[in-house]
């Protein structure tokens, strides 16, 4: 692994007008990482996405890609990046290899070297046998795979995903997150994924949280969830305010009021479970006891859930 990084952002931060999208967001990315960014929408992924895709002019802190200067060198950025956009990107009436080729003629691509690269590119995305199947015929997950072709025709280094499992069925999704997989195990691209799914964010090597502009939490899913220090407890009650007061007074405890129940966090939280259904039978409705997940450190960094609206 190279000790200059994929990615390298740097204090950015993006306006709106008078609305802040972005607020000094700062992370790297290590070269042959699949790192990923998860936030719910409007968290700045997508404003973040389009900075680092070009599409948008920086306007605060620095990126580096390769150690290639987003302004400076954007020619250099660009030729090291491919993007993969959330919304469909193929021709549907041109067949597979049609889109691959008009593709490989806009980064000045042609004949035998293109057509070797699209060789190589369809059957590790397994897409060989589908070269003359008209694109708008194909499954979403089929489709996907071909526009990520696409993205790696040019031989970047680095590809950036734009919520790459949208309209994608589980079986699709699977199959999709497999290929990016083998994307740095057999090409050596260095991928960065913005999503909205947890399970998705738990197949990333590392992964940064977004919630309203700003980086909360940054981490292997691992190192994340150890952060919650237990396990999580979630109890539901018609009277939770007195019975908040109640495990404060009996337990010592916190409660957070989160999404209408009450959540705890406990190593070995399973004995509390037992105490507290002993001593509150009548004030508990339901107890539930599970290991800390990517909402739980959500939860944990923003006082809300995943898709609730911060406390005003």
């Amino acid at each position: 692994m190279s000790d200059t990084p994929a990615l390298d952002v740097a204090g950015v931060s993006h306006r709106y007008g008078e609305r802040l999208a972005l607020d000094q967001v700062t992370f790297q990315v290590g070269s042959g990482e699949v790192f990923g960014l998860l936030g719910p929408n409007g968290g700045g992924k997508t404003t973040l996405f389009k900075l680092l895709g070009t599409l948008m002019p920086l306007q605060q802190g620095t990126v580096r890609v390769f150690g290639a200067d987003l302004v400076a060198q954007q020619d250099a950025v660009r030729s090291a990046i491919g993007v993969t956009f959330q919304s469909p990107s193929l021709d549907a009436k041109l067949t597979v290899g049609e889109n691959l080729k008009f593709q490989g003629y806009l980064y000045g691509l042609s004949g035998r070297t293109l057509q070797e690269r699209i060789d190589q590119l369809t059957e590790a995305l397994g897409i060989r046998d589908r070269l003359k199947e008209i694109a708008e015929k194909l499954s979403g997950g089929l489709k996907r795979r071909v526009e990520i072709a696409k993205s790696l025709l040019h031989h970047p280094r680095l590809l950036l995903l734009d919520e790459p499992s949208t309209g994608l069925d589980p079986g699709a999704r699977h199959d999709l997150w497999k290929y990016l997989r083998s994307l740095r195990d057999t090409l050596g691209v260095t991928v960065l994924v913005t999503t909205h799914l947890m399970d998705e964010a738990d197949r990333c090597h590392r992964l940064g949280i977004l919630n309203h502009g700003r980086l909360i939490a940054l981490g292997t899913p691992a190192e994340l969830r150890a952060e919650v220090g237990g396990d999580c407890i979630t109890i539901e009650s018609d009277s939770p305010e007195a019975l908040s007061a109640g495990l404060k007074e009996t337990f010592g405890l916190d409660p957070q009021f989160v999404g209408g129940v009450l959540r705890i966090e406990q190593a070995e939280g399973h004995h509390l479970v037992r105490d507290i259904v002993a001593k509150f039978p009548d004030a508990v409705q339901t107890i539930s006891l599970g290991r800390p997940t990517l909402e739980d450190v959500f939860i944990r960094q923003t006082g809300h859930r995943f898709w609730d609206e911060a406390p005003k």
